[in-house]
């Protein structure tokens, strides 16, 4: 190895060189770091065009910018170097490169937000133009950007509707308060609709009797009328009993006249309270007619009610579906871990090996703090939950009510059919009854006349025999007219017997649906009242709206938090810079020919990997400190990270010192293949499982997998067990692969010195 050090310093084509390689770990990572250290930090530089075509319009009386608002909100947060242009000028800007991307809100951007009730709404549409020609990268965090961006309109919309939909709400609680007022005056006045129908039927009854017993005179009297006739027949036959006769009719015709006078007055009299009660009994049916005409505006509104509250019964039963999947999953998880925590117990009773089971313990208390986290986002799920369950419920006793206040108008809009009916049946009748007292009165005045007529005819009867004959015959005569009138009149009595019993019926009929009524209309004012008092306790403030508009929050919790990019990409920058130094040394430095004749196979090996190893404990040393002083690299421990940088560098000493020593130049191709290979399967970019299938596999055989994974350990997570055993998988890598270049220096050094060696040693001797 003397031999060798003296052969490099004495050599300035090999010295120079060497110490140039010395640095290549060094620019490898600390430049690719320094340059991409934390590029995401320097995004408020990074042009961006937008472009605000919006016009804005008006919802709910309210002028509505949401386009004016999104571009406030851009210049507030200074995502990126925003440059707020024409349109002409963004596309113009992007095409000549001076913009990375464009994002346009089109016209109608507020229009669109107000479609929400409509048949077919519109969405709010943001147009994104990335240059991903000019920047690939570039584009992806924009489109990460308008997403964000995306998520803050909706949220903003959201808010509006709540507010919106709550203030309607409200709005409904008035209206039913207001309803329900409306409908207690209507019960009162059905109430005193109800006691007067109760006093017209009653009414009704003492009529109909009194008809009856009018009926059963008038027919009596027609029957007396046949056979006063027959008599006035009987006194035309003989004239002295007619003398006698007719005296005796004179007297009782004057007092029928008088009695028929004040039977005409009592009929009169009947007949103006028939014709006011006809009159009553119209105003009564237009009344019911009009309130019959608004029974359906207010059955809509009920309807209306009803499905509105049934659709947000739905919404909210959807809501609580998902928080219940959501709450299985969660406790599929638990089960999950809880088992794995089990199936790790039985590893570490069942190994032997003190690292695999110090590896195993860790893993248990990792997999136990993930089961206590998981159970914890269980409970949260499950509160969540009952949360879900117990507005549904609310919103169900909602669409209930809705549901019995739309049937309370069903019962009423019934009761009115049916006080309608009763009503038209009461007015029918009373009209029947007016028009059969107007026949009666018709008809007494008839028979009135007539027994005036009967009266004079007694008269001249009684004033002189001589005319007895022509006085009987006149006699006969108007009793001949006496019998059909009175025929007339009981049959006009009959008539409004019949009048007065249908227009009982139909009083009592319409008493049932004053009844019915009037419990309706109770009913009616409660439910509206229970309908007001749930929409009146809705809560309606700024934290239901935000809760409507954003009901999920993400809570981001870090495990082994990496502070930037270029901490990030330490491990795969460091390794990579470590191999390519470990390839650039086997350049400068001869690899297989000894600077003297070595003793034996591993004194040859020891003279070259002495040397390798050294620049390679340098490589790694100088590295680490620019990293740790000159980038503030953030390590779990220091001492730790440059222990593994040095294992790192030697296990790529070894693996190039093989390839190089046994293969020569093909060997330095070998070991550029080898980096590519690593470049793409050691996981230090995108995780193993993004790759192709095919290159998976090889991401277990190549070092730089586990430079990877220790170097994470050291930096980031502090899961110094798991930095061990990558270093002592290394440290297999470093065994295996000196063990081959002794043996290949052995074999090589039995061909070429151990004869000469012989040789040396037996001359003195000759």
């Amino acid at each position: 190895m003397k031999q060798e050090w003296k052969a490099i310093i004495q050599n300035r084509k090999v010295l120079i060189p060497i110490i140039a390689v010395l640095f290549i770990p060094l620019l490898y990572s600390g430049m690719f770091l320094w340059a991409f250290w934390d590029p995401y930090d320097h995004l408020d530089e990074l042009p961006v065009a937008v472009v605000n075509n919006d016009k804005g319009t008006t919802f709910e009386g309210k002028e509505l910018h949401i386009g004016d608002d999104l571009v406030e909100k851009l210049k507030e947060k200074k995502q990126f170097n925003w440059q707020f242009v024409s349109e002409r000028e963004g596309e113009k800007g992007l095409k000549e490169q001076r913009y990375y991307m464009l994002i346009k809100i089109p016209e109608d951007f507020s229009q669109n937000a107000t479609t929400v009730q409509d048949d077919h709404p519109k969405k709010l549409q943001l147009i994104y133009m990335p240059n991903e020609g000019f920047n690939f990268l570039s584009a992806q965090i924009g489109g990460t950007a308008v997403e964000k961006i995306k998520a803050e309109v909706a949220k903003t919309l959201t808010e509006t509707y709540a507010e919106n939909m709550f203030e309607n709400v409200k709005t409904l609680a008035d209206g039913l308060t207001k309803a329900s007022d409306g409908a207690e005056k209507l019960h009162d006045g059905l109430i005193e609709a109800k006691n007067g129908t109760n006093k017209l039927y009653d009414g009704m009854k003492k009529a109909q009797s009194g008809s009856t017993e009018l009926s059963s005179h008038l027919a009596t009297l027609a029957e007396k009328s046949i056979a006063f006739t027959k008599g006035l027949h009987q006194a035309a036959d003989g004239s002295t009993q007619a003398q006698t006769g007719v005296q005796t009719l004179n007297d009782g015709m004057k007092r029928m006249v008088d009695g028929q006078g004040q039977l005409l007055v009592g009929a009169k009299q009947a007949e103006e309270g028939t014709t006011k009660l006809a009159s009553g009994a119209n105003r009564v049916l237009e009344g019911i007619k009009a309130l019959d005409a608004r029974m359906p505006q207010l059955l809509q509104g009920s309807e209306q009610l009803s499905g509105g509250a049934e659709k947000l019964a739905t919404s909210l039963t959807q809501w609580q579906q998902g928080a219940t999947q959501v709450q299985t999953g969660a406790n599929q998880v638990t089960g999950g871990l809880e088992q794995l925590a089990a199936q790790l117990d039985l590893f570490i009773a069942q190994t032997s090996d003190p690292a695999q089971k110090a590896i195993y313990e860790q893993l248990k208390q990792n997999v136990d703090q993930l089961a206590l986290g998981s159970q914890q986002v269980q409970s949260g799920i499950g509160q969540l939950n009952d949360s879900a369950k117990a507005l549904q419920a609310g919103a169900a006793s909602l669409s209930a009510g809705a549901k019995q206040l739309h049937e309370g108008h069903t019962a009423l809009n019934g009761g009115v059919k049916q006080l309608l009916a009763g009503q038209q049946q009461l007015t029918d009748g009373a009209n029947v009854l007016m028009n059969g007292q107007a026949k009666l009165v018709a008809g007494m005045n008839t028979l009135y006349e007539k027994m005036q007529e009967a009266q004079q005819g007694t008269n001249k009867l009684a004033a002189g025999s001589k005319t007895l004959t022509l006085g009987l015959q006149a006699l006969a005569t108007g009793a001949d007219q006496l019998q059909a009138g009175s025929h007339q009149l009981a049959d006009g009595s009959q008539q409004l017997a019949n009048g007065m019993n249908e227009l009982t019926n139909g009083t009592e009929k319409l008493q049932d649906g004053m009844n019915q009524l009037a419990e309706g209309s109770a009913e009616l004012a409660d439910k509206l009242k229970d309908g007001a008092k749930k929409a009146s306790d809705v809560k309606a403030n700024e934290d239901v709206y935000n809760m409507f508009a954003e009901p999920v929050k993400v809570k981001k919790e870090k495990i082994n938090e990496v502070p930037n990019y270029g901490t990030g990409f330490t491990p795969y920058f460091l390794s990579l810079g470590l191999f390519v130094g470990a390839l650039l040394l086997s350049i400068v430095f001869p690899l297989r020919e000894p600077a003297s004749t070595p003793k034996s196979g591993v004194q040859w090996f020891f003279s070259k990997f002495g040397i390798l190893a050294a620049v390679g404990v340098v490589q790694a040393l100088l590295a680490d400190t620019v990293l740790l002083t000159g980038l503030k690299l953030q390590v779990q421990s220091v001492p730790n990270f440059i222990i593994f940088s040095i294992i790192t560098s030697l296990a790529f000493i070894a693996v190039i010192q093989f390839l190089v020593t046994t293969l020569g130049d093909p060997g330095r191709f070998v070991g550029i293949v080898v980096l590519i290979l690593q470049l793409t399967t050691s996981a230090g970019t995108f995780p193993v499982e993004l790759i192709p299938k095919a290159l998976q596999p090889v991401n277990h055989y190549l070092p730089m997998t586990y430079s990877v994974f220790g170097f994470k350990a050291a930096i980031s997570s502090g899961d110094f067990t798991f930095m061990w055993k990558n270093a002592m998988i290394l440290a297999i890598f470093i065994i295996t692969l000196s063990l081959g270049t002794i043996f290949y220096f052995t074999a090589q050094h039995k061909r070429k010195f151990y004869t000469m060696m012989k040789q040396m040693n037996e001359a003195p001797e000759a």
